[in-house]
């Protein structure tokens, strides 16, 4: 999804300045979707005022220079709908993690188990803390989201869990056989 698009949804949910944007996209549940920056924030604020499809007014502050405070407008409102009616593109899935993984056999065994065990904890975590938010507050959509990144967390920690001792071991195993 374009920096336009997740702007535009922020907004359809209340005005935001540029930082209050960026910081919904840093929160649950919009930070589980994709990764914007303000270099790309702020030309798309721009861009959607440009064309019509938000308006920027200034509010006063103390001490401080005005904010810029954007509202999402009918045009963008249609763009908003125009953008999410267009197939989405394949999900694309970078992980320092599994990097480390790839090269397993370079690392001693009681650092690759510590690894491990460490995104194991994390993912409990991950799944402990979505099972105790009611994040979705009973609407159907945010509830199928919520439920789709919930098996994928357990679905991941099951498998880490299941084929620790495997990484682990076979990463010592080839490391040996390099060495030899």
């Amino acid at each position: 999804m374009d920096s336009k698009t997740l702007c535009l949804a922020v907004l359809l949910k209340g005005d935001a300045s540029g930082y209050e944007i960026k910081k919904a996209l840093e929160s649950a549940p919009l930070s589980h979707f994709q990764d914007t920056s303000f270099g790309s924030i702020y030309p798309a604020l721009n861009r959607l005022t440009a064309h019509g499809q938000a308006v920027c007014r200034e509010e006063a502050q103390d001490k401080r220079p005005d904010k810029k405070v954007y509202s999402i407008t009918q045009d963008g409102r249609r763009a908003l709908v125009e953008a999410l009616l267009q197939p989405p593109g394949p999900d694309r899935y970078r992980s320092d993690f599994l990097f480390v993984l790839f090269l397993a056999e370079l690392l001693p065994a009681g650092h690759l188990a510590q690894v491990v065990d460490s995104r194991i904890a994390l993912y409990d975590e991950r799944i402990a803390h979505m099972e105790a938010c009611d994040c979705a507050q009973g609407q159907a959509a945010p509830d199928y989201v919520h439920g789709f990144g919930l098996a994928i967390y357990r679905a991941a920690a099951d498998y880490l869990k299941r084929h620790r001792d495997e990484i682990i071991a076979g990463a010592a195993q080839e490391s040996r056989r390099v060495a030899e």
